[in-house]
């Protein structure tokens, strides 16, 4: 059954995923002139903006906060594993091309967040909203909203918390020696006190978290690089010739570094995956352009910097050419060599905090969407109970091959039923940057938006009234 799911996978990342995810980056940033560059300092500006008031509800999740939940997601296994595994597979040169992804991807994240904003609706503890709610709202085509939330939460609440839990028990093991089945029960526990407190819950979790962990993961790693400063050019020089070389060229690997390098780009990431919309859409904003610039910059912290520095403490111990290792294996042992027996157990604290966010935010996407599709309070006790505890233990106890072949797969799924919808409805998203920017030139410090500025779907907007 993975054989014929990775034969797969083979064929929709190495044809069609690929394909539409940079055709969609370019396309965006060239049609909104490059405004993931241009508002950059706009974007680190927004980080504070306090959250608007709204008649009627108490509790509002800030725009740091919604910041920090699709970070929570994004920064995880993929920065630590998944880079191990992209630079394995496909050489050095996937470095290269997840930074391609990340630069043309964070236009994409711009263009889905911002519509996760737009299309959003009132709930009783924030905002709640996501792809599935733009489809419907937006597109008018239920079954289609369906799909994507049914994808959504089997990739994020199910299937990705398997991943998290596995690369968890993996470093825990490689560190300390500890059996994954106890590491598995203690994650399990600790997931549902989390989960069954709501979005308040995970977001007052994730702001102290995501934060703490990239900050002392950051640090570590800018200590060796700079301890390994005369390597750089050589790290440099590696990642290009292996993303272009003629060598790499002739023996297939420039293939293998695009897909490894867009694929665990993606995973990381999120960008155009439409996940990110689901945690945007909860932030109490004046104008729906505000969480499309913070969830683009999430996507540069989490490519251009996290990863960036899981690669290069790889390429610069040079380890990456032995086969035995691969995962969170490979970033343990590439550490051990820098920073000697502590680094292992660095890691392995790194990606227990890196991983359990990832999982409370990756609970919080399917949650999301579980509520889309119906408002039974048993349906969702039962969502909480796999994905904070069936899944968990199951990532614990499946080998990582096979938990890489099921997101992979899933992923590709979803991404391509997000993309969909988002070229259909790109165009309100460039009328309100528009609307934003102008704002911005008359000196106006926090733009508002109001639903009769675009009053063809005036009547499909709960908000901004």
């Amino acid at each position: 059954m993975i054989d014929i799911i990775n034969q797969v996978n083979d064929l929709l990342w190495g044809y069609v995923i690929i394909a539409v995810l940079v055709g969609c980056g370019v396309w965006f940033t060239v049609r909104m002139r490059f405004v993931q560059f241009r508002m950059l300092g706009e974007m680190v500006r927004l980080l504070n903006d306090s959250p608007v008031k709204v008649k009627g509800q108490e509790r509002h999740i800030s725009s740091f906060q919604a910041f920090t939940v699709s970070l929570a997601s994004r920064i995880g296994t993929g920065n630590l594993a998944g880079v191990a595994t992209a630079i394995v597979v496909g050489g050095p040169g996937a470095v290269f091309w997840m930074w391609v992804m990340a630069l043309f991807g964070a236009a994409t994240a711009f263009v889905e967040s911002t519509l996760g904003q737009l299309y959003k609706l009132r709930h009783s503890e924030s905002f709640i909203g996501g792809p599935a709610y733009y489809i419907q709202r937006g597109l008018h085509c239920r079954w289609m909203a369906v799909l994507f939330a049914i994808l959504i939460t089997v990739t994020f609440g199910l299937a990705n918390n398997s991943v998290q839990t596995n690369t968890i028990c993996g470093a825990m093991e490689g560190a300390f020696g500890w059996n994954p089945t106890i590491v598995g029960i203690v994650l399990m526990v600790l997931t549902l006190l989390v989960v069954f407190g709501g979005i308040q819950r995970i977001a007052r979790v994730s702001s102290i978290l995501v934060p703490l962990m990239a900050l002392g993961y950051l640090i570590l790693a800018v200590v060796i690089i700079v301890m390994n400063i005369h390597l750089i050019p050589h790290v440099f020089k590696v990642i290009i010739e292996s993303a272009f070389g003629l060598e790499q060229a002739v023996g297939g690997t420039v293939g293998a570094a695009i897909m490894n390098g867009v694929k665990r780009g993606l995973f990381s990431n999120e960008a155009g995956e439409g996940s990110a919309p689901n945690a945007a859409a909860t932030a109490a904003v004046s104008h729906p352009v505000k969480q499309g610039f913070i969830q683009a910059l999430g996507v540069f912290t989490d490519t251009l910097v996290v990863c960036s520095c899981t690669a290069f403490i790889i390429l610069i111990s040079g380890f990456y050419e032995h086969p035995q290792l691969n995962g969170i294996m490979l970033t343990q042992e590439a550490l051990e060599s820098q920073v000697g027996p502590l680094g292992p157990i660095f890691i392995a604290l790194a990606i227990l905090m890196f991983a359990y966010s990832s999982m409370i935010g990756n609970y919080y996407y399917g949650e999301a969407n579980i509520r889309f599709m119906t408002n039974r309070p048993i349906v969702l006790t039962v969502y909480r109970i796999l994905s904070g505890g069936v899944m968990v233990m199951l990532g614990a106890l499946l080998s990582l091959n096979t938990v890489w072949s099921i997101i992979d797969f899933c992923m590709a799924l979803l991404t391509a039923c997000n993309l969909v919808a988002i070229i259909l409805l790109g165009k309100y998203v460039f009328r309100l940057l528009d609307d934003y920017t102008s704002q911005r030139q008359r000196g106006i410090k926090s733009p508002t938006f109001h639903r009769s500025q675009i009053p063809e779907i005036e009547h499909d907007l709960e908000c901004w009234d």
